[in-house]
C-alpha cells in the first residue's frame, strides 16, 4: 500500500497537524489488521471497544493559550471536535479506519445518496456519462441536471462528447445484476478529454476491488451496504487522493449538513472491523451459488439432471460478474479476490418472480443488500425501471449449502405449482 502524499489527510487526520499520528508501522499491515487498529491513535480511554458519543457540541480548551480561532483551523479531520456537523469522535474513527482500506482519504455522509449529491455539488460537471444501474443515483442526477442545466450522456458516448471537468459515472459491479465494467477503460476515456472518473464501488467493497489502482478520481460507496454490513445504519462514503478535493468536500459537507450521527458512526466502526471476513465469505458463497445455477441452466454433465429440469422450468437466466467469461482478462485483474455477493435471477414469468420469495425460508424478502443475512427482492417492488421477472439476490454469511438447498426447494415448489396449474388448465379446456 502506497503512502499518501505529504500533507494529505491520512487515517483521519492531517499529516501536517500536531494531533496524535497513526503508528508508522501500521502501513505495513494487511487491510484486515488495519480495520482493527487504524484508529488506535484516536483512543484516549481504557475501553477496548470504543464508546458511543452522541454529543453535538464539545467544550473548548480550559487554557486560553490553547484556544485556536476558527480562522486557523483547516478542514482536516482531527480529534479536536467543536460541533458534530463538522466532526465528531465516532465518525472520525470510522474515517480513520476507512482511509487505509479505500487507499485514500475518506469522508463519511448520512447516506449513499447524500454522498453522491455532495460529489456532484462539488464537481459541477456540465455533462455526465452514465449507464443503467442504481435508480437512486439516476434520481440524484436528475435533480442535479434540473438545478444546474447539466446533461446526461450514455456511457458508450464517443470520447469527443466529453469536455474538461465532465464526469463519467461508473457503477461497477452494476445494480441489480452484479455484472462488472472495466474501470481502466473508462478512466482512460475520461482522462483523454480532461474529464473525471467517479466510481460507485458499492457492490465491490474493499478487498474485492481497488478503483484508484485503475484510474478512478473519486470513489463512492453506499456504506449502508457492505461497510455497515448489518442492515442497521445509513452511511455514504467519498474517497479521493486529490488533497484539494478532499478539503473542498469536507468544507462543503459542513454546509450541506449531510453528516452521520454519533450512533451511526459507532455502528460503522463496529462493522468495518469484520468487513474482510464478511465480504470474502459472502462473495465466495455467491460465486458457488451462481456456478451451481449456471451449470443447471446449461444442463452440464456435472449437474443433477432432476434439479436441472426443475430449475430450467422456472428460471430463464442468472447474471453475475463471474459469468463474464469473455472479460476475464481485465476482470480477473480488477476483481482478483471474488466477483461480489450480489447476482440476479430472471424467472420465466412475472408470476414466478412474484412468488419465489414467499417459498424461501432463509432469504428475507426485502430491499437493500450487504447485510449478514441473505436477501432476495422482486426488484420491481422498489425499482420501476427493471424487468418484472427479475429478482436481485444478496448473499449473507450463512452456509452456502443451506442457501442452495433453500433455493432448490423454492424452485421445486414453484415448478410443482406450475405443473399443477398446467394440468388444471388442460382439464378445464377439455
Amino acid at each position: 500500500m502506497a503512502d499518501p502524499p505529504n500533507g494529505i489527510v491520512a487515517n483521519g487526520i492531517d499529516t501536517h497537524a500536531s494531533e496524535p499520528q497513526p503508528t508508522p508501522s501500521l502501513r505495513k499491515w494487511s487491510a484486515a489488521t488495519q480495520a482493527i487498529h487504524a484508529d488506535d491513535h484516536l483512543n484516549r480511554i481504557e475501553d477496548v471497544a470504543p464508546p458511543v458519543h452522541v454529543a453535538t457540541t464539545f467544550r473548548y480548551h480550559d487554557d486560553p493559550n490553547q484556544l485556536i480561532p476558527s480562522t486557523d483551523l483547516s478542514a482536516s479531520l482531527s480529534d479536536r471536535h467543536i460541533y458534530s456537523r463538522h466532526t465528531a469522535p465516532t465518525t472520525t474513527r470510522l474515517e480513520a479506519l476507512l482511509t487505509p482500506l479505500l487507499l485514500a482519504p475518506t469522508l463519511t455522509y448520512s447516506s449513499g445518496l447524500s454522498a453522491l449529491h455532495a460529489a456532484y455539488v462539488f464537481l459541477r460537471p456540465r455533462r455526465i456519462a452514465i449507464t443503467a444501474g442504481y435508480h437512486g443515483a439516476h434520481a440524484v442526477l436528475k435533480l442535479h441536471c434540473r438545478l444546474t442545466g447539466a446533461t446526461l450522456l450514455p456511457l458508450s458516448c464517443p470520447a469527443e462528447d466529453l469536455h474538461p471537468g465532465d464526469v463519467i459515472h461508473l457503477e461497477t459491479p452494476l445494480n441489480p445484476t452484479g455484472e462488472a465494467l472495466s474501470i481502466k477503460h473508462y478512466a482512460e476515456k475520461a482522462h483523454s478529454r480532461g474529464a473525471y472518473l467517479l466510481v460507485d464501488s458499492t457492490f465491490a467493497p474493499p478487498g474485492l476491488q481497488e478503483p484508484f489502482r485503475w484510474g478512478a478520481d473519486l470513489v463512492m460507496h453506499s456504506g449502508t451496504k457492505y461497510l455497515g454490513g448489518h442492515s442497521d445504519m445509513l452511511c455514504g462514503v467519498l474517497a479521493t487522493r486529490r488533497e484539494e478535493w478532499y478539503q473542498g468536500l469536507a468544507e462543503e459537507r459542513a454546509v450541506l449538513g449531510s453528516v452521520m450521527g454519533g450512533l451511526e458512526g459507532w455502528l460503522g466502526v463496529r462493522s468495518v472491523r469484520t468487513l474482510e471476513v464478511r465480504v470474502k465469505r459472502q462473495s465466495a458463497s455467491a460465486g458457488k451459488l451462481v456456478a451451481w445455477l449456471d451449470a443447471l441452466l446449461r444442463r452440464r454433465e456435472t449437474a443433477d439432471r432432476r434439479e436441472g429440469e426443475v430449475v430450467a422450468g422456472v428460471v430463464a437466466s442468472v447474471q453475475h460478474a463471474s459469468l463474464q467469461d469473455e472479460d476475464m482478462g481485465w476482470l480477473g485483474e480488477q476483481m482478483p479476490n471474488g466477483f461480489g455477493p450480489v447476482f440476479a435471477i430472471s424467472m420465466r414469468s412475472e408470476r414466478l418472480a412474484r412468488r419465489l420469495p414467499s417459498k424461501l425460508e432463509l432469504f428475507h424478502h426485502a430491499t437493500s443488500l450487504g447485510g449478514v443475512e441473505s436477501l432476495i427482492e422482486w426488484r420491481t417492488m422498489s425499482d420501476t425501471t427493471v424487468d418484472t421477472r427479475l429478482l436481485r439476490v444478496s448473499i449473507g454469511v450463512e452456509s452456502w449449502e443451506d442457501l442452495r438447498e433453500d433455493l432448490m426447494q423454492g424452485f421445486t415448489a414453484l415448478w410443482e405449482e406450475e405443473k399443477g396449474l398446467g394440468r388444471e388448465v388442460k382439464e378445464n379446456g377439455s
